[in-house]
């Protein structure tokens, strides 16, 4: 259905930086209908720069995507977006927020508030409708993120650490309801985690990306039965599928804190104790 082929991209090819960055070299992955992928990999490898791509934010310096052997070169009404940073407008209600979307492609009042109140009600947000923003938790805030892209109708779900700046409760919580929500939905889901764990509970298959320039260095089949729930995991084959993906990345986590830090556009970043402290976080949360 979404298939990644051979997409490669390097920043600073066309202005007049003396350098270029290589920041993805040779992806390829077809994603069928309906599976839920995660990627992983560590800072700076360019997990962001291509879901950029796959949401036709950016075009590859060279590959294509292609959505049902349709290229990809702009944002596309089938592929939906959630990021970390939940993004809700403080000044909308719930409802409002969630029906922003359809509201500026033209739907009617009456459609467009069915459509609002049927991706809250999936998201477990009834009775929050007339609630802003800053009245809700983070995680309720994500779960308005979720249904404002939701409502769209997408069949490709990308989201990019969604649950990232949450505690750890709360991400198993939300975890569990995406899943439900995938389930309900059919929607085909690219996941970016830095949390393994979270990649094996969640995941159809699990792509571990190596330092950039980003590239796949495996892509591992999730056998594990679903439900995957607290029983689940505990059990060996669930930590030697942690174990084996840990594997696949800690070398490559340790790479990547030994370059060079750039940021999604190729800029230069700064190298200071706050930037490694970060990196060294990362790695230490996928152990």
């Amino acid at each position: 259905m979404l298939t990644i082929d051979n997409i490669s991209k390097t920043y600073g090819l066309d202005d007049d930086r003396k350098s270029t960055v290589k920041a993805l070299e040779d992806i390829d992955m077809t994603i069928e209908e309906g599976e839920f992928v995660s990627i992983i990999g560590p800072t700076g490898c360019g997990k962001s720069t291509l879901f950029e791509i796959i949401g036709g934010l950016i075009n590859p310096t060279t590959g294509e995507l292609r959505l049902e052997d349709k290229p990809v070169t702009e944002p596309h009404p089938r592929i939906g977006m959630v990021f970390q940073d939940h993004s809700t407008f403080p000044w909308l209600t719930v409802i409002e927020n969630v029906e922003f979307g359809v509201r500026m492609n033209g739907m009617d009042e009456t459609e467009r508030r069915r459509r609002a109140q049927e991706m809250l009600d999936l998201v477990g947000l009834s009775g929050f409708e007339d609630t802003y923003p800053n009245e809700l938790s983070g995680g309720m805030n994500q779960r308005v993120a979720i249904a404002r892209t939701l409502v769209m109708d997408p069949d490709v779900l990308l989201m990019d650490e969604p649950f990232g700046a949450l505690d750890e409760q709360t991400r198993l919580i939300l975890g569990e309801e995406l899943l439900r929500i995938w389930r309900e939905t059919g929607s085909t889901i690219l996941f970016v985690t830095h949390n393994i764990n979270e990649a094996v509970q969640l995941s159809d298959r699990i792509a571990v990306m190596s330092a950039r320039p980003g590239r796949f260095k495996a892509i591992v089949e999730n056998e594990i039965p679903r439900p995957r729930d607290d029983d689940t995991m505990s059990t060996d084959a669930f930590n030697d599928l942690v174990q084996q993906l840990w594997d696949e990345l800690k070398e490559e986590s340790r790479r990547g804190l030994e370059q060079k830090e750039y940021g999604d556009d190729g800029s230069e970043r700064s190298e200071d104790s706050a930037s490694k402290k970060d990196q060294s976080s990362e790695v230490d949360s996928t152990i």
